[in-house]
């Protein structure tokens, strides 16, 4: 199962990507979701290891989810991969710069079964693909929103 959003962000693209990979910012916005979050590895060194267990309840159950850092291109990409409760899946940024001053992000979530459980889940999660889409562009186009508000203040 596949959700992929595209922004334009009036932003340089290095400012965009530091926004994006400020891992300690999205820890602290999951727990205070409810999510406990344990990291593994330094964020100041990204690219080698970095690594979460989560522990957060969806549909009823609690659920376990272990995310990597799998891929780090510093200003254009990165990616986590993600593994538990019978799926496992992919988050994708990727940063196009569309000029000095206005950059593409590109975010796509990639789900896929590994046991019956997980199959379950996932067909569930397909009856209401739709509903589902639309709650994910909106959560991409904010994030861009939030991002484009918070460089503007600084410069």
């Amino acid at each position: 199962m596949k959700f992929v959003s595209k922004e334009d962000i009036e932003a340089p693209i290095a400012e965009v990507f530091l926004v994006v990979s400020e891992f300690e910012s999205f820890e602290r916005s999951a727990i205070r979701r409810g999510v406990e979050v344990h990291r593994m590895g330094d964020v100041a060194a990204p690219a080698s290891g970095l690594a979460w267990d989560v522990q957060f309840s969806f549909r009823g159950r609690s659920r376990d989810m272990h995310l990597i850092l799998s891929d780090y291109e510093p200003v254009t990409r990165l990616r986590l991969s993600a593994d538990g409760g019978g799926i496992e899946g992919g988050l994708d940024i990727e940063l196009m710069p569309l000029s000095p001053r206005r950059t593409r992000m590109v975010v796509t979530l990639d789900l896929t079964p590994k046991t019956l459980s997980g199959r379950l889940l996932v067909q569930s999660l397909k009856l209401a693909k739709s509903k589902l889409t639309k709650r994910f562009k909106t959560r991409v186009a904010e994030f861009a929103k939030l991002t484009e508000e918070r460089l503007g203040r600084l410069v």
